[in-house]
């Protein structure tokens, strides 16, 4: 299956600052693929370059086959920025309708794709009433026209309320499962933890790590933490079984490695009747993105 997105050795430099140095990177078709790093990672510059706006100094960049800002990779490519910005004077449908037409397709497909999105109620509305998240949601819409294989969605869901966000994800997995690729930058670590297939973390122009939530723990090796909850009047007990562990109110805490969470699970199972609960804590995808950065220098 030919992948939707290929980079391979990608180098980009401006003057005397190297913002991508050997980024080498695949999307397969229906891949969701979050793209992490701090402010000047080279996340923007990548995301440029792949829609062929900017160049790049050596390495291969293959876009749905092509080479990037050409016509079959444009025909097939959708970009939504963090900052979306449309004639406040139009409504919502006029809007929708122009890029339609831009882009070849009826104009009659202007209130359906508004509707996608949450907008239905709106779209008669002049766009310069709309809020911020009004906006992106409009800022989608146009970017779903001619049913993209590669979305690249740059902070999509900035200014969006927690239901709005909700509904961008699930329409992104709608997406996926029809087939087309999803390569999106965010700060929103919380978000794309549960709904993306790949983590790609960038630093100071050099991808460091990459690979699914589970992959980046088992890399990471970061501990985990149990809370281990004792049955009335066994508190005593459990800290005698588990003095490695601390009793904090009505439960003890206590940190394993990740070789050692199921041994060490059997060994709180084993203490049968003076346990009441136990709740596994993982290292969250901000600490696993911290690990990494600090690692790298940052």
């Amino acid at each position: 299956m030919m992948q939707t997105l290929t980079l391979s050795r990608l180098t980009k430099r401006y003057r005397d600052t190297e913002a991508l140095r050997d980024v080498s990177l695949d999307v397969a078709p229906g891949e969701r693929v979050a793209l992490l790093g701090h402010n000047g990672a080279g996340k923007s510059t990548l995301m440029k370059i792949i829609l062929g706006l900017i160049s790049f100094d050596s390495g291969e960049v293959q876009v749905l086959g092509a080479a990037p800002g050409s016509g079959p990779a444009r025909a097939g490519v959708a970009y939504l920025p963090e900052s979306v910005a449309f004639h406040p004077a139009l409504t919502g449908l006029e809007q929708i309708r122009h890029y339609l037409r831009l882009r070849g397709e009826p104009a009659r497909l202007a209130s359906e794709l508004l509707a996608r999105v949450g907008l239905a109620d709106a779209g008669r509305r002049r766009i310069g009433t709309y809020s911020k998240g009004m906006r992106q949601r409009v800022g989608l819409a146009q970017a779903l026209i001619g049913h993209p294989r590669l979305l690249v969605l740059d902070e999509p869901t900035s200014g969006l309320d927690p239901v709005s966000r909700r509904d961008f994800y699930a329409l992104l997995d709608g997406l996926a499962a029809e087939g087309a690729s999803v390569l999106l930058s965010s700060h929103a670590l919380t978000e794309v933890e549960a709904r993306t297939d790949r983590l790609v973390i960038l630093s100071q122009g050099r991808l460091v790590t990459q690979g699914s939530l589970s992959d980046l723990r088992r890399q990471a090796d970061l501990p985990i933490m149990l809370h281990v909850t004792p049955r009335t009047g066994a508190s005593g007990r459990l800290a005698e079984a588990l003095p490695q562990g601390r009793m904090n109110g009505t439960a003890l805490h206590m940190s394993c490695g990740q070789d050692e969470k199921l041994a060490t699970l059997s060994r709180i199972a084993g203490l049968g009747e003076i346990v009441s609960d136990v709740d596994v804590t993982p290292p969250s995808l901000e600490d696993i993105y911290s690990h990494f950065s600090r690692r790298d220098g940052q």
